[in-house]
């Protein structure tokens, strides 16, 4: 037994305590041997035997006691891949490095994403482990791997350099393309016996063996390593055993050691079709990963800073350092995020967000780096620099998905496992059996409604070539046919573009397996407050009390009235205006006279009594008075009565704006207003009443207004199928209100939710087997997001429910959450697409060549072209539009 001993450095322990439990949890774990926590250095050392458990499980034992082990990610390119068992082969090689926790090698962007125990590995480390395991890794010169250029570059150098083998092997091929129809169209005869005395053959034997030296080497070093070095057969072992045989069967015939044809032209053809579907393969995955580099080739390269006393200065970018001010004119992009601090402009952010229409901004607005200023000149506080920018993080998170493949790709690495030991069997098997049973399977094929044999079968069955020459091809034709490349390029291909079109439209996923389950959504649980409302209190209605004690305007939009303050007549703070009949009035029994307020004056009062208040609800009763041009005064003797609202004097005038309790503590009969608050507070909106020296002058009304596209967003979904709830700490009135605005079952409402129970309320509605997509922007909804089957931010939401959620939003548009969805369902349905005639290919092609009825050359370039075509298949797909569903050909799904 081979024991291993980690060193972990852990975060959140607070005491003693807390070591106990982690050590607790780590000897729990079957195969780990001893555990010690130590508080006072924040570290546990831990041994276990690696064949009974591994770092990844002792991982996720601290993180499930509730604490943090530290750990690095690094994404490494890897050159040299050629299918999915050498992206299989660097996964096995980096996890068997100590100190590695999991590693996802994905042969489609070549790279591999490790992570990894930073106490105990370094990046040489991994780099030494992909070149043992026979590949080469991407190293940046300055160790940081994070950047996008070593790889590009890298990338470019393969495409040229399979660019050269294809033109090198194709110049000396060329001539064998008249040499192979001659033999099988012409049926032989043409091409003399010798040239310039020397024996035709011999003249095939010098075009080919340069290509099978040249071109052939990179399969026979990536069949060596495989076979020796890592004992798994990849698919340069299927090109290598095709182009070979060919070539050695030519040479025995040429020294004249058995009888039979000569195959240089074949297996030299192979070699020119497979690296030609090399190099359009390289190039398709460039092209796959386009627009990432296109997005960041968007960034400024310089920014022009500007101090206290106005001058300009132009620095690099990375030269740009938080609390930095920069002045962007008309036309020129934003160097990095940050607040606009003067100026005003129209921003086109459709780079980040995917909007079209330019978002106006102004002084106290945030900007995105790397948007565009359209009109005017702004001054910009940097406020997030270099990898902590927008852009850089959209690309990050895009890049972390495209390494996290769906679940559908372990169908494809299961079947890939076996997939070459398997076809090299199956071509040894029906080589064999052509050999011993010649005439009976050449009947039984000629008896199939299929074309002719190769040659026309076996000599014993009356074809034109020996038994054993017909053994021979039938054996290269059914190893070369296999792809597959196809397979494991199915998943990886659609994965890249589905997140780099959710990004292009401002839907970031965090995984490929997030892009596979959000299609699965069956409920779309919404947050309230600004995901389907926008979060921020706006004044909707004013109602004033008459001299009679009742609401002089109680209907339609209930907003308070024009006001002309050059109008004489209507009052002052001081001398409000008086009763048609000169203000002596009683109501319902009062003894004394009753003042009557117009929709001005309680305004007035109320915005002049909340001004000293900084509660969401007081500034907007502020902001609504100054859009309506109501002039207002200041307030002495402030006092704010923590859930229930203000008192203040008001130009001598005892004022209160708050609740009943409010009111009725000051001996204030609130009864008249009882029929108005209670028709607002339907309405959905948070009614306050206001009272001027002990008497009710009338009630203001703030209400958090729905979005634009809430209701549009919610039809969508429900047309889908997808049950649309709503969640909210708001009562039950208020909560119905807005369901019934925007469309939703008012008995899909779960209002009075505490922060705390809003994830147990999530699990509740999937406690049935729902898979729920919770989408919400508050801290207080970050556990709902995480035990939610996807969880979705708003963009515009905290970092701390951005870090909980699986897919952010990066406008503030709730339509968007239909977007995620669509680009999931599209993405699995072009995987599916990819899978199918990965397997259909397979499944149809390898049956035909072990029936004797593909040429070898033949074989090689369906081959080769079967792969191209997955590629092509997932570009195609970069031109989805996620604003309506995903359809094949405009028709089908």
């Amino acid at each position: 037994m081979t024991e291993r001993t980690t060193h972990l450095a852990i975060s959140g322990m607070s005491c003693a305590n807390c070591a106990s439990t982690i050590d607790e949890a780590l000897e729990a774990l079957e195969g780990v041997r001893n555990a010690d926590v130590n508080y006072a250095t924040d570290e546990a050392t831990v041994t276990y035997d690696p064949a009974v458990t591994s770092l990844e499980r002792i991982y996720d034992a601290v993180d499930g006691a509730g604490y943090d082990p530290e750990l690095a990610s690094l994404s490494v390119g890897i050159s040299d891949m050629t299918c999915a068992n050498c992206a299989a082969t660097n996964e096995e090689a980096l996890e068997a490095v100590p100190g590695v926790i999991r590693a996802d090698a994905n042969y489609a962007t070549d790279e591999a994403t490790v992570e990894y125990n930073p106490g105990e590995v370094s990046r040489q480390a991994l780099y030494d482990a992909i070149e043992d395991a026979g590949y080469t890794p991407v190293v940046d010169e300055e160790g940081n791997d994070e950047e996008g250029d070593p790889r590009d570059a890298a990338r470019e150098a393969e495409i040229r350099r399979q660019l050269r083998l294809t033109l090198f092997g194709a110049v000396l091929a060329a001539p064998m393309l008249f040499f192979l129809a001659e033999r099988f169209l012409l049926g032989g005869g043409v091409l003399p016996e010798t040239v310039l005395g020397v024996e035709f053959g011999w003249v095939e034997f010098l075009l080919a063996t340069p290509v099978q030296a040249v071109l052939g080497w990179q399969f026979y070093r990536n069949s060596y390593n495989a076979l020796v070095n890592n004992r798994r057969a990849n698919m340069d072992v299927l090109i290598a055993l095709g182009s070979t045989t060919a070539y050695v069967y030519s040479v025995v015939v040429l020294l004249g050691l058995i009888a039979g044809g000569l195959y240089f032209d074949t297996a030299a053809l192979i070699l020119v079709f497979i690296t030609l579907g090399n190099y359009l393969e390289a190039r398709s995955k460039g092209q796959a990963g386009e627009a990432l580099r296109k997005l960041l080739e968007m960034e400024a390269e310089t920014a022009t800073l500007v101090d206290e006393e106005g001058t300009e200065r132009e620095v690099p970018l990375e030269d740009v350092e938080v609390g930095d001010r920069m002045k962007v004119r008309p036309g020129e992009r934003i160097p990095t995020d940050g607040v606009v601090v003067d100026g005003q402009s129209a921003v086109d952010e459709s780079m980040v967000t995917g909007e079209s229409v330019p978002v106006e901004k102004r002084e106290g607005d945030e900007v995105v780096g790397s948007t565009i200023n359209e009109n005017g000149v702004l001054v910009v506080e940097a406020t997030k620099v270099g990898e902590d920018t927008a852009l850089q993080q959209i690309v990050r998170t895009v890049k972390d998905a495209q390494s996290r493949q769906p679940e559908i790709q372990n169908l494809a690495d299961r079947i890939s496992a076996y997939f070459v030991p398997a076809v090299i069997a199956n071509a040894l098997l029906w080589g064999v059996v052509w050999f011993l049973f010649p005439e009976a399977l050449a009947g039984l094929v000629d008896a199939l409604p299929l074309w002719g044999q190769v040659a026309g079968g076996p000599g014993a069955a009356g074809g034109s070539v020996t038994v054993f020459e017909f053994a021979v091809i039938v054996f290269a034709s059914a190893v070369l046919i296999a792809c597959p490349c196809a397979l494991g390029l199915a998943t990886p291909a659609a994965t890249m573009v589905g997140t780099t079109i959710g990004a292009q439209n401002g839907v970031l996923f965090k995984g490929g397996d997030i892009l596979e389950r959000a299609r699965d959504v069956d409920t779309v649980v919404f947050d309230k407050t600004g995901t389907l409302t926008r979060g921020e209190m706006e004044l909707t209605d004013v109602v004033a009390f008459g001299a009679d004690g009742r609401p002089i305007a109680d209907g339609g939009d209930g907003a308070a009235g024009d006001y002309d303050p050059t109008d004489g007549g209507e009052g002052t703070l001081d001398e409000p205006d008086a009763a048609p009949d000169g203000g002596a009035t009683a109501a319902d029994g009062d003894l004394e006279p009753r003042e009557e307020f117009t929709e001005t004056d309680v305004l007035r009062f109320a915005a002049s009594a909340e001004r000293g208040s900084e509660h969401p609800l007081a500034r907007a009763i502020v902001d609504g008075a100054a859009e309506r041009d109501v002039d207002l005064a200041d307030a002495e003797e402030f006092e704010n009565v923590p859930g229930h609202g203000v008192r203040a004097t008001v130009g001598g005038r005892d004022v209160l704006v708050g609740n009943r309790k409010l009111l009725e503590d000051a001996g204030v009969d609130t009864s008249p207003a009882e029929s108005t608050m209670e028709r607002l507070e339907r309405e959905g909106k948070t009614a306050m009443l206001v009272a001027v020296d002990g008497q009710l002058a009338g009630v203001v009304a703030d209400a958090d207004t729905i979005k634009p596209n809430a209701r549009a967003a919610v039809q969508a979904l429900q047309e889908r199928g997808v049950e649309v709830m709503l969640i909210t700490g708001d009562n039950e009135r208020t909560a119905r209100a807005v369901a019934e605005e925007v469309g939703i079952d008012p008995e899909n409402v779960r209002a009075g939710v505490l922060p705390e129970d809003k994830s147990d309320a999530v699990e509740a509605i999937q406690s049935d087997g729902s898979r729920a997509m919770m989408v919400g922007d508050g801290v207080n909804d970050a556990p709902a997001l995480a035990v939610a089957h996807v969880g979705t931010a708003i963009g515009s939401g905290t970092d701390v429910a951005i870090e909980a959620a699986d897919v952010t939003l990066m406008r503030d548009d709730p339509l968007d959450v239909v977007k995620a969805i669509r680009v999931s369902d599209a993405t699995l349905e072009k995987i599916k697409q990819n899978l199918v005639w990965a397997l259909g290919y397979n499944t149809a092609m390898i049956p035909l060549a072990s029936l004797g009825l593909l040429q070898p050359v033949l074989a090689a370039g369906a081959m080769a072209i079967s792969s191209v075509s997955v590629l092509a298949n997932s570009l195609l797909f970069r031109r989805y539009d996620p604003d309506t569903d995903y359809r094949i050909l405009g028709r089908f799904r």
